[in-house]
């Protein structure tokens, strides 16, 4: 399970990449992907994409280009099912409240049911 960093980094990634294979990409990309409020700066950038490479998501390559800073990345398998991993995990979110939904008004029946049996 990815850590809030980690996942709105490897989103930008995804999407920066399209759904190909690989992507040159530059810190400066990512960052314009993630949200202000979360104050990223390239060191945090790099680290997290080291600790996302890492865990197999893709082949990280660092490289400079006219003095800038560049990132070519290759995704893994990890990478491309990232997709259908989020897709996922909010179908488990959704079953799991309709689950509690379904769970308190079936005690609330019930309560209702006892209640008039004994009230």
């Amino acid at each position: 399970m990815l850590t809030r960093n980690e996942d709105e980094i490897m989103k930008a990634v995804y999407d920066l990449c399209d759904g190909t294979e690989g992507c040159l990409i530059s810190p400066a990309e990512i960052m314009s992907l993630l949200p202000a409020k979360r104050k990223y700066n390239f060191e945090k950038i790099d680290a997290v994409l080291r600790d996302l490479m890492h865990d197999g998501y893709f082949d990280l390559i660092s490289s400079e280009r006219k003095g800038e800073k560049m990132y070519v990345i290759n995704l893994k398998e990890g990478g491309f099912s990232y997709k259908r991993t989020i897709k996922q995990r909010r179908r488990d979110v959704a079953f799991r409240i309709t689950l509690a939904l379904v769970g308190a008004v079936s005690t609330f029946i019930f309560g209702l049911i006892i209640k008039s049996i004994f009230g």
